[in-house]
């Protein structure tokens, strides 16, 4: 919910603080104290345009590395950069997965967005989600965020990644190639760029329901012009075996 808050609130243009700011030297030292607190830093951004282009420039990108500081390291090698020094959409889909509304990218089916303390994300995963003449590219995967009992859709778990240097990446030159459809009105939930549908480019690889433990068939997700990913798979059930080495 403080997520689609601070969407809301990051397009207001004033600022309602009356009596000054503080450094931003100080804010950082505060800030670090505080392990750069995602939903202290998306509540005064909410209320401060000063303190949200300083989160925007500084901040987030501190989160981003102190969270995930191997995975921010390779995304940054080789010259290689996040796209437009967009930290706060790199930050946010480190920590919200993003659900799903009703006639929305994913059928039907409605699941609020949420708050996600945290996931994993693995670039030996995101080669899975690859056709593999594209397996030199990098793209991290997270695990799935597991909603269970779906009603007939069943175990649902949404996904999300990040492609490494996405403009210049294999990927991106066989969407184009294929004339890849995008979504005529959803945009990507961490940038509010346009989308690539990859089922519908028929890009999706049978190893990425191996990876999640879903139905091959049950499996469906977008790429942002920006190398943002977002997608939803149908999961396997749980074996006995299974359920009894989580007792």
């Amino acid at each position: 919910m403080i997520l689609t808050k601070q969407h809301r609130c990051l397009h207001s243009a004033s600022c309602v603080c009356t009596k000054g700011h503080l450094t931003e030297e100080v804010i950082f030292l505060v800030f670090n104290h505080l392990n750069w607190n995602p939903k202290l830093i998306v509540a005064l951004s909410c209320t401060c345009k000063w303190f949200d282009d300083l989160a925007k420039r500084v901040l987030w990108k501190e989160f981003c590395k102190t969270r995930a500081p191997k995975m921010m390291l390779d995304l940054h090698s080789n010259g290689s950069h996040i796209v437009d020094g967009n930290w706060s959409a790199l930050g946010k889909l480190l920590i919200y997965c993003s659900g799903n509304n009703k006639n929305g990218l994913f059928n039907n089916i409605h699941i609020p967005g949420h708050f996600v303390y945290r996931t994993r994300f693995s670039r030996t995963s995101g080669k899975s989600f690859l056709l593999p003449h594209c397996r030199t590219d990098v793209l991290y995967v997270s695990d799935p965020c597991e909603h269970l009992d779906q009603g007939e859709e069943g175990d649902v778990g949404f996904f999300r990644g990040i492609f490494k240097s996405f403009a210049t990446s294999k990927v991106r030159k066989m969407l184009i190639s294929r004339s890849a459809p995008m979504h005529p009105t959803e945009v990507c939930p961490y940038c509010k760029a346009k989308l690539w549908n990859m089922l519908a480019a028929k890009m999706i690889p049978s190893s990425a329901s191996c990876r999640l433990g879903a139905y091959e068939d049950c499996i469906e997700y977008y790429v942002c012009l920006n190398g943002h990913v977002l997608g939803i798979c149908t999961l396997l059930p749980l074996s006995d075996t299974d359920e009894a080495s989580e007792e």
